[in-house]
């Protein structure tokens, strides 16, 4: 049984969009959070995606969050990651990628 895949953007100030990620994060559910991200990112400055509920995350996933990354990079606007499970965080700094966001520190 597949676990539902959910995400939620809200809007948390001027610019600035919080998008949160539930579930499963592969090649079945990436095109949502893209489509998702790309509403999020039209005109901000700022996204932060928490992924606290975040969990599995393949190679569909992470080419998603660095698509958005690139994306916000060339229109002058952040994207930052909260929640970063360690297998995430992991494979972020095998592949050198982790640069590409702003990881927000755990929660004490």
């Amino acid at each position: 049984m597949n676990d539902p895949f959910h995400v939620r953007v809200r809007h948390v100030g001027p610019g600035v969009y919080e998008v949160s990620v539930a579930g499963k994060l592969d090649v079945a559910t990436a095109p949502e959070l893209r489509t998702a991200l790309g509403k999020a990112m039209a005109g901000c400055r700022q996204v932060t995606i928490d992924l606290a509920g975040l969990e599995f995350c393949d190679c569909c996933g992470m080419s998603t969050l660095l698509h958005a990354a690139r994306t916000a990079k060339a229109e002058g606007s952040e994207i930052r990651l909260r929640a970063v499970p360690h297998t995430l965080a992991r494979l972020l700094r095998l592949f050198t990628t982790d640069s590409a966001f702003t990881i927000e520190p755990p929660d004490p």
